[in-house]
């Protein structure tokens, strides 16, 4: 019994990530920001869904920069290079892992998550939640 109120106690705390369960994957999309143009309303939609996929498992804040980065080149691809900056600075600003907003850095883990590289078993997580 002594053992069980230890690994609980250790779980309860902040920052031990081992203890925590990644929940299943959601995206609301480009967030606050809209999903397309008015001619074609969900044209950079995917940028954003992938870009959801890479916040949803969180890791280091390598990783998150190059998430950015990859929406915004996703984003120019389709001709929109202005918007994909603008996304860009949004994301910078807003996605930080300190907010507890809905899509944050890391936003499938509790919070608060932080940035830290994932463990083997919460990698294993993330495969299973991502199998088809």
């Amino acid at each position: 019994m002594k053992h069980l109120t230890w690994l609980l106690l250790i779980c309860l705390l902040p920052g031990y990530s081992f203890c925590d369960e990644l929940k299943p994957f959601t995206s609301d999309g480009c967030s606050a920001f809209p999903d397309g143009t008015l001619e074609e309303n969900t044209l950079w939609l995917a940028c954003c869904e992938e870009h959801d996929r890479a916040y949803w498992q969180g890791g280091t804040y390598q990783q998150r920069l190059d998430a950015d980065k990859q929406l915004k080149q996703c984003v120019a691809a389709l001709g929109k290079p202005k918007t994909a900056m603008l996304m860009l600075a949004g994301v910078r600003v807003g996605g930080s892992p300190a907010f507890p907003t809905t899509f944050r850095w890391g936003y499938g883990w509790s919070y608060p998550r932080g940035y830290a590289e994932l463990t083997e078993d919460e990698l294993q997580q993330v495969n299973k939640l991502t199998q088809p």
